[in-house]
């Protein structure tokens, strides 16, 4: 009844089609049967205006109706954040970005910060370029696609010394994790050559110390629950326990992987959502798919949070897993803890690690004791800067000569 259509054209969010038929009809279509889900909610877009929310474990159902029709929603953390041509409904911090700049919003509906930075433009932005956690907020410049802007977010100022983090090659996409300390915090980005990088967010005047963790990856999440980060790399799904064992022993990250192999996802799959121990991937057709990774790494995390150390043990020891054992050797490094770190080493048979702890553990003082545990982790600057602040010159000289820095 529309005869032929000789021109389409997509409304600027993406959610309505027009088209011109060739009986002088304009044909106009709407984007429904969009799902969200998170642990055990459903919600579908079955109208325009209409959303169906199914809790999958009472079975229960209901209708939301608004009064305009729906451009996006998001669903994550316990809250439904929905938005209209016109409104903006949360249901129970989010950031909304419209023409005019980033808002960012508490879930009761107050304005927290709007941040911004030299030649901002806001209509370009979308989930690839824009990161949030609970108190940072990462924007990748468009003017120049080799810069991430860090800002506070409950004040919106630039973190730290207020220098944006520069990579040498351009920035595709960028990811911060959502758990642990600001002091902490960490971004994951992939370049324009499809190598995967991570960095710390927080740095005042030192030079950012920007690593490589994988290479060919499309796609990129962190875990909503612990700081675990997932990315689909060369035809694989890859999940990395614990990413920040690159900084603490980078022999030891290949250890502290999973991967499964990603052919039946077709290709340019992508990451949806990485919630709990489900990574959920939109395969090319549009077809979601669910890959289930084991829920032990994740409670590692929350013992290591709070110190738990004899926990930790308890774990590895029950699940007997080569894996768990080498993220728990890289956490206990991290947070300088000498037994735990040597029994999980021994563990995984890592025998000159262990031999090297135990001449650690019998350093007279605490400061030639924290040194080694640097040098142990590669940063021989911040050693011998610790070393020379203790006094210790003779300990500083010994370890350039065993380095064979002799300049030095």
């Amino acid at each position: 009844s529309t005869g032929s259509i000789f021109g389409i054209s997509w409304s600027s969010d993406g959610t309505q089609l027009a088209g011109a038929c060739g009986n002088g009809h304009v044909l106009f279509a709407h984007v429904v049967e969009q799902h969200w889900e998170w642990k055990n909610f459903q919600i579908t877009l079955i109208k325009r205006r209409t959303m169906k929310v199914h809790n999958v474990i009472n079975d229960a159902v209901d209708l939301l109706e608004f009064r305009d029709r729906v451009i996006k929603a998001s669903l994550s953390c316990g809250y439904l954040v929905v938005s209209t041509s016109l409104q903006c409904y949360v249901f129970s911090h989010f950031l909304l970005v419209d023409g005019g700049g980033l808002y960012l919003y508490s879930y009761e509906g107050r304005l927290i910060s709007s941040p911004k930075y030299p030649g901002m433009r806001s209509d370009i932005l979308n989930a690839q370029t824009v990161s949030l956690s609970n108190d940072t907020l990462a924007v990748k410049d468009k003017a120049d696609g080799k810069v991430i802007y860090i800002f506070e977010a409950l004040s919106g100022k630039p973190l730290g010394d207020g220098k944006p983090l520069t990579h040498k090659t351009e920035i595709v996409e960028i990811a911060l994790d959502q758990k642990g300390l600001t002091s902490e915090r960490k971004i994951a980005f992939i370049d324009k050559n499809r190598d995967l990088f991570i960095t710390s967010v927080k740095r005042f005047g030192k030079e950012q110390k920007i690593v490589k963790i994988g290479s060919m990856v499309q796609s990129l999440a962190w875990n909503d629950t612990s700081n675990i980060l997932c990315g689909i790399q060369d035809s694989r799904v890859t999940v990395w326990y614990y990413p920040n064992t690159v900084y603490v022993d980078k022999d030891l990250l290949p250890k502290t992987l999973y991967e499964k192999d990603a052919s039946e996802f077709s290709k340019n799959p992508q990451i949806v959502s990485f919630v709990g121990n489900q990574i959920t991937i939109r395969r090319a057709d549009g077809s979601l798919v669910h890959l289930h990774i084991s829920p032990y790494p994740a409670i590692l995390h929350q013992h290591i949070s709070t110190s738990s150390w004899e926990d930790g043990l308890r774990l590895c020891r029950f699940v007997k897993d080569q894996t768990l054992w080498a993220c728990l050797a890289a956490m206990a490094v991290a947070n300088k803890d000498m037994a735990t770190a040597e029994i999980a080493y021994a563990a995984i048979g890592e025998i000159d690690k262990v031999q090297y702890i135990n001449s650690i553990k019998e350093l007279p003082s605490r400061e030639s004791r924290m040194a080694h545990m640097l040098l142990f982790s590669g940063n021989t600057q911040e050693a011998e800067t610790l070393l020379l602040q203790a006094g210790l010159v003779f300990q500083a000289i010994q370890v350039n000569i065993n380095l064979y820095n002799w300049d030095r």
